[in-house]
């Protein structure tokens, strides 16, 4: 069991935002940390106003999320790190090579897919990544 999953993308205000709440609400009541950040993250902002409205569609509140920047410390701490992207993962294990071998994409299960970013673009493009890391929080489920 994990204790501590940490969930990253860039900007950390659309997709890792997304994840963290989805697996929060999702995992039955442990002791288990979900937290999020980005690799070049959009320090202190909300979440995307798009992005947020898709989880309270779906009952989930988002609206304390603030976004927060990988940290050295913050890879020591998690115990598995998901990313959207295999360039994410690419990037953790340039700049933090100890951290690589926790390091997966969410989209594991899924046939190794990456979750592109919605960031700019219009809701379908929000939709349909949602559903991407809906499938890929569910997928990671019965290895939690």
């Amino acid at each position: 069991m994990f204790q501590n999953i940490l969930l990253v993308c860039v900007g950390n205000v659309c997709r890792s935002p997304t994840a963290e709440y989805l697996l929060r609400n999702r995992l039955p009541d442990t002791h288990t940390g979900v937290s999020s950040a980005g690799l070049g993250a959009l320090d202190d902002r909300p979440m995307d106003a798009t992005a947020a409205e898709l989880l309270l569609e779906h009952g989930i509140d988002a609206s304390a999320h603030r976004g927060k920047q990988l940290s050295p410390e913050m890879l020591r701490q998690a115990e598995l790190v998901l990313v959207m992207e295999k360039a994410h993962a690419a990037n953790i294990a340039r700049t933090a090579p100890e951290a690589s071998g926790k390091v997966f994409l969410l989209g594991k299960w899924l046939d190794d897919r990456d979750i592109p970013d919605p960031y700019g673009q219009q809701r379908p493009a929000f939709e349909h990544v949602y559903q991407l890391i809906d499938q890929g929080v569910s997928s990671w489920l019965p290895y939690l």
